[in-house]
Order: C-alpha cells, then sequence, then structure tokens
C-alpha cells in the first residue's frame, strides 16, 4: 500500500459501552500496555446491564463465582446468586482498582461510527454532534440494554404509571394498586415474585411460557466468606465447580443437544417441580410449555411458580388486543382494569437497530447492519468481519457459546489483543480479517449447528430471541475449554496487516 502523513487520532483504542465487556476491554488493553484508550458510556454510570436493571428481585441467573472476572474473584457475595446491587458495586470495583475512572466518558452516546479509508482510522459521532476518531475500535454494547417495547394498539393511551422493568421507576408505589405484568420471561420471573405480596391485584399476561427450574441459591454465611478470603485455593475451587455447573447447563446441553441428552432430564425436572409448585391443574397446563428446554433462556428461581397460587394473582393467556387508558382488553374481550401497567417484554437482541445500538459504515461506506440483512449473522471467530478494518467485537455473532459473559470477555479480549499487538509490532495501521478466513469459520459454525438443540424440530412457538431473522442462531457451538484455547491460538495470518498511512512513531522514539 502507499503511505500518506495523516494527523494522529485522538485515541489509540475507542471502546464502546462502560458495562463488564467495556471495563473488561479497557482492563485487558492496560495490561497490553495499550493505554490511549477512551472508554464511551450512553448511560450516567457504568455496569450496563446492571446500571439499567433495577427492578425488585432483579439478580445473577449464574453462580457469583462464575458472573466475575477471573482476576478478580470476589469472596464477599452476600448469595451464590449475587443480586443486581451487588453486580453494580462490583463494576464500580472493578473501575476503581484497575485506574480506569479517568479513560470513561459517561453521557456520551454514540450515534454513528464510520472508517475514514484515506486514513486507516474510525470517526466516531456522538448524539450530540461531536468527532472522536481513533486507530481501533472495540463495540462493548450488551444485549441487555435496549427494552424491547411491544407492538400493543393503544400503548401510550394508558392513563396510570407505566414502565419497562429495564427502566424500573422507583418513584411508583405498588402498594396495594392492581398491577398488570406483560411478558414471563427472566425478568417477569424475577419481578412477580418479588412485587406480588405488596401490590392489591396482580395479572399476568403470558404469551409463551418459561421453562422455570429450582435455584441453587442460598445465602453465603460469614464463615463461608471468611473461607473463600482467607482459605488459599478456595476461591478457585468454588469456581471450579461453579464453572463445570454452568457448563453442563447451557453450553453442553443446548451446543451438543444430539450427544449429550441433558434438555430431556432438565424437562424431566422441570415438570416435576412445576406439579410440587403449582396447586391447580389449569394453571399448571397453562404453565407448561410446550417446546423443548433450551429453546429459548430457561429460568432458575424459588418462587415464581407458587406466586401463582395465590387468589390475588392471575395467570391470563389470552392474547392482548389493546391496552386502554385504564387497562388491557384481551382478544376474548375481557377488560382487564389496573392502575399499573409493566412492561416485562425483554430486550431487542439480534434485530436491527441493536446489533450493534450505532450506525456502523466500513470500507467504501459499506454498512455493517446491511451485509448482516443480506448475507446473514456472521463474524470471524465473533470478533471481526471482513470490510470493517480495525473494528473488533466481544458480542459479536457466532463469539458467545452460552457460558458466562465474562469467559466471553476475557476470550475475546485476548484475542484482540493478540490483533493489536502484532499490529505494533509491525507498524500496521489497518488490520482487517480475510474473506476466506472468516468464510471458513461460517461455515464452520453452520456445519456444526446440526448438533444444538435450537435445531432438532422442538423450537416451534417457543417466540425465542436465539433466533435472527433468518432463522439463524449465532451462538458460538463450542464447549469453553475450545474457544478460550482458539483465542490464544487462532493464526494471526487470518488477518491482513497494513497500512495506507505513515505509522506514527512509538512513544519514546527519537524517529521524526
Amino acid at each position: 500500500m502507499s503511505t500518506s502523513t495523516t494527523p494522529t487520532p485522538d485515541h489509540e483504542v475507542v471502546v464502546i459501552g462502560a458495562g463488564f465487556s467495556g471495563i473488561g476491554a479497557a482492563k485487558a488493553l492496560a495490561d497490553a500496555g495499550i493505554h490511549d484508550v477512551s472508554v464511551l458510556e450512553a448511560g450516567d454510570g457504568v455496569g450496563g446491564a446492571w446500571h439499567w436493571n433495577t427492578y425488585p428481585g432483579v439478580a445473577v441467573d449464574i453462580p457469583s463465582f462464575s458472573y466475575q472476572f477471573s482476576y478478580r474473584q470476589r469472596a464477599g457475595w452476600s448469595r451464590v446468586y449475587a443480586p443486581g446491587q451487588e453486580l453494580k458495586a462490583y463494576a464500580e470495583d472493578c473501575v476503581d482498582r484497575y485506574g480506569l475512572r479517568d479513560r470513561i466518558r459517561l453521557n456520551t452516546k454514540v450515534a454513528t461510527t464510520a472508517f475514514d479509508d484515506d486514513h486507516d482510522l474510525w470517526r466516531v459521532t456522538t448524539d450530540d454532534g461531536g468527532e472522536i476518531t481513533a486507530r481501533h475500535v472495540i463495540g462493548a454494547t450488551g444485549i441487555f440494554n435496549q427494552p424491547q417495547t411491544p407492538a400493543i394498539p393503544g400503548l401510550d393511551t394508558f392513563a396510570g404509571p407505566s414502565m419497562h422493568t429495564a427502566r424500573w421507576d422507583h418513584d411508583v408505589d405498588l402498594a396495594g394498586k392492581r398491577v398488570a405484568v406483560v411478558g414471563t420471561g427472566a425478568s417477569a420471573v424475577q419481578v412477580i415474585p418479588a412485587i406480588a405480596e405488596e401490590v392489591g391485584e396482580l395479572v399476568v399476561f403470558q404469551r409463551t411460557p418459561i421453562w422455570c427450574l429450582p435455584k441453587p441459591d442460598a445465602r453465603i454465611s460469614k464463615a463461608a466468606r471468611t473461607v473463600l478470603r482467607r482459605v488459599p485455593g478456595a476461591r478457585r475451587i468454588a469456581r471450579a465447580a461453579s464453572q463445570a455447573y454452568v457448563e453442563v447447563t447451557f453450553p453442553i446441553a443446548a451446543q451438543y443437544a444430539t450427544k449429550v441428552p441433558v434438555a430431556a432430564v432438565g424437562e424431566r425436572l422441570a415438570k416435576r417441580y412445576l406439579k410440587q409448585q403449582v396447586q391447580d391443574p389449569e394453571t399448571r397446563a397453562k404453565l407448561t410449555p410446550t417446546y423443548t428446554l433450551g429453546c429459548k433462556r430457561p429460568s432458575f428461581h424459588n418462587d415464581y411458580l407458587a406466586t401463582f397460587n395465590r387468589e390475588d394473582v392471575t395467570l391470563q393467556t389470552s392474547g392482548i388486543a389493546e391496552v386502554t387508558p385504564t387497562g388491557l382488553r384481551t382478544v376474548d374481550g375481557t377488560h382487564h382494569e389496573v392502575d399499573v401497567l409493566i412492561l416485562a417484554t425483554g430486550f431487542k437482541a439480534f434485530e436491527r437497530g441493536n446489533m450493534p445500538p450505532y450506525g456502523v459504515r466500513g470500507v467504501g461506506g459499506k454498512d455493517l447492519e446491511a451485509f448482516w440483512t443480506e448475507h446473514r449473522f456472521q463474524a470471524y471467530e465473533g470478533v471481526s468481519v471482513p470490510g470493517f478494518p480495525n473494528l473488533f467485537s466481544i458480542l459479536g455473532p457466532y463469539g458467545y457459546n452460552g457460558a458466562s459473559y465474562f469467559t466471553l470477555i476475557e476470550n475475546q479480549m485476548r484475542h484482540i489483543v493478540r490483533c493489536l499487538t502484532r499490529a505494533r509490532e509491525q507498524g500496521a495501521t489497518r488490520v482487517e480479517i480475510t474473506e476466506q478466513a472468516n468464510t471458513r469459520y461460517f461455515d464452520e459454525v453452520l456445519r456444526r449447528r446440526d448438533g444444538q438443540v435450537f435445531f432438532q424440530g422442538g423450537c416451534g412457538g417457543s417466540n425465542s430471541y436465539y433466533f435472527d431473522a433468518h432463522g439463524d442462531v449465532p451462538f458460538r457451538p463450542s464447549t469453553t475449554v475450545e474457544a478460550a484455547w482458539r483465542a490464544g491460538h487462532f493464526d494471526l495470518d487470518d488477518y491482513a496487516f497494513g497500512s495506507r498511512v505513515a505509522a506514527p512513531a512509538p512513544a519514546g522514539s527519537a524517529a521524526a
């Protein structure tokens, strides 16, 4: 390539998002000696999903021993499954411990990113019209941040307080009120039992029942926390046991369904648990899924199902025809008068406007969203897409295998750091995955999906956000061990390293 001199970009790396992905990215970059980093966060605080989601009962749904960075294992979790406020505090702790606070720009929402092909840099535009340039961009936005608002006629006519679980209004008093909850997904499973005793009446509108299993949760005693803190190896043992449990219950169960029939065992346990928890046979039948366990995100909770035994809680399975100023009308003509409307309708996932939640234009103005719409979701090892140099994703298509997001973050950053280190060593200002490598990886994941639970014919009617518009499920069909190994051993020659511009002299160099 020919080279020309260009102004140095504002930052070597811009990270978009200050949830755990962004925090983990900034920490990994610092460990690699890359300090010219700016982390842009749309919200007014760090923590991502744990900053936005503050609804009653919010908690992590995998054991806390797995839901944390391997290099920052906390001994002070109050429960095996930590409540949301502890995850938010953990995010703040990581930011301070690793000196990242001054690299994070809050209240800075990214509107668009565009690759400057002449100068090998990204131009990042914020919603206030500002521009930040960066040699490299790392997308660190998750999928549990943008609420999914259902397309129900009349929704905006409701006269009482209305909120989505992801934007909980703590000023609304639910005591003694008639409350409607729309949705029975993972958030609803947590919020419904948390508010049932407080409200006067609760009606739950269910479209698709969720598989719910007992949650092996417990309060961690002071003595146990002392052991975790002081006994050598205790935290490693707890984490190893937790990681094994997580691996069996999702990555292996979902990705290797034809070889390891965990789903069938799980369904028997779930149905037995449902029978134990719900007294009324008709209600129990309504709560029983007809799709295979694993087709959509299951839940673990010890109080959700039993909540429907209460006389002041009603399960409504007729579809919602419309929202009125005073309540909701179902397709059978019944009008349900309510005082407060709660939408537990999940988040945008593999949808336009969320993957990622800002515009991305690569070489020649190539639009990332349009590319995925035309060619299906794809990214090499879940990180890079041809035609989008110097752009890396943590939660890209076929990157996540269903284990802890923290494992994903550490694996993907190992991949990204290897690329940036090679670029530095070679003085390259342009890093781009080759078409051949991307195609090879995409073909591989498509071949492997025949063993996944999603494609065994039992997912009809699941209404699962796992499936995208193409009918694909962009989850990585591999074990966590394989994903970790490949992050550290993929062939760096799968990327093309070069320059259209003269690379700036390294810090401390005498070169002009």
